[in-house]
């Protein structure tokens, strides 16, 4: 996305032809009350999934006794991390992908780059995930989140989530749906903060990155 005063917005957007998986709640929108007379304001309902646009999964998602979003301490959504492109690397993102950008200063928090542009207007069947094997050597550097510019770190077939089981043995939190078309290989600071719902599976999020002082 863009450069605006230092930050790059790495949010897709949210409307009614926003993508989500097959059989997930699409965005939509009503207005509640609109200005007119006896009505100073406008004001709308929204009904969505907390899967669409940019997220972080709580482990509610994929754990039936794991905490909700509310519940999440922030500090791993807040932070110095690393953008790594791995363009090309379908269908899973394996540790080869990423050697070049990992050294011993690597951050807490790795996103990853797989599309040259992202598909905004259309979900993507094939779309690349993380190996589980690469989400494990990113734990054991001492990461405590990642992220990814597709709509989940698995593949979008996948019955047994195996690398959201490996977030969820190692406690380390989830980014999905980013887009990362314009952010050049480098660290930054991420700014991607759930909402406080307290019972929810997900939240979405405005993730944006600014360069590091």
């Amino acid at each position: 996305m863009s450069k605006t005063f230092q930050l790059w917005d790495i949010s897709p957007p949210v409307h009614a032809g926003a993508p989500v998986f097959p059989g997930d709640t699409p965005y939509s929108q009503r207005w509640a009350a609109e200005i007119g007379p006896g009505c100073p304001v406008n004001v709308s309902a929204i009904t969505l999934s907390p899967h669409v646009g940019a997220h972080a999964d709580a482990p509610l998602h994929y754990d039936p006794a794991g905490a909700a979003i509310g519940a999440l301490e922030l500090a791993p959504f807040l932070g110095r991390c690393r953008v790594i492109h791995a363009i090309g690397a379908a269908p899973l993102v394996r540790p080869e992908h990423i050697a070049h950008a990992l050294g011993p200063d690597l951050p807490p928090r790795v996103l990853v780059r797989t599309y040259a542009k992202a598909p905004l207007e259309r979900f993507d069947d094939a779309l690349t995930a993380y190996a589980p094997e690469t989400i494990e050597q990113l734990a054991d550097r001492g990461v405590v989140l990642v992220g990814i510019d597709t709509a989940s770190i698995d593949p979008a077939s996948s019955k047994t989530l195996d690398s959201h089981q490996v977030i969820r043995r190692r406690g380390l939190r989830v980014l999905e749906n980013l887009v990362l078309d314009d952010v050049p290989e480098g660290d930054y600071e991420l700014i991607a903060l759930p909402l406080k719902l307290v019972t929810c599976d997900a939240s979405p999020v405005r993730a944006v990155l600014r360069p590091l002082p």
